[in-house]
């Protein structure tokens, strides 16, 4: 299974806060890979609403993806484009 990993820095002006960590977790629970972000030395299912917030990624933040699993390539794309506020 393909394992992807892709340091992102947050530019989304909101960080990963409220209405773009719910964005974030509704698109990573379309797909059936595994998504972990780490920020720090901070770990977390990218799947969980509670997780994501618990980083506390605001804009500027350099965040770590690791997505693993059948539709991984498709899954990166989708969700950095959530981090960078393309969305």
């Amino acid at each position: 299974m393909p394992l992807i990993r892709k340091k992102i820095i947050v530019k989304n002006k909101e960080g990963l806060h409220a209405r773009p960590a719910a964005l974030f977790v509704q698109v990573a629970n379309k797909f059936d890979s595994r998504v972990t972000v780490r920020k720090d030395k901070d770990e977390v299912n990218g799947k969980s609403i509670m997780g994501i917030l618990m980083l506390g990624a605001h804009q500027g933040s350099q965040i770590y993806l690791e997505i693993e699993g059948p539709d991984a390539e498709l899954a990166i794309i989708e969700l950095e484009k959530i981090i960078l506020g393309e969305e």
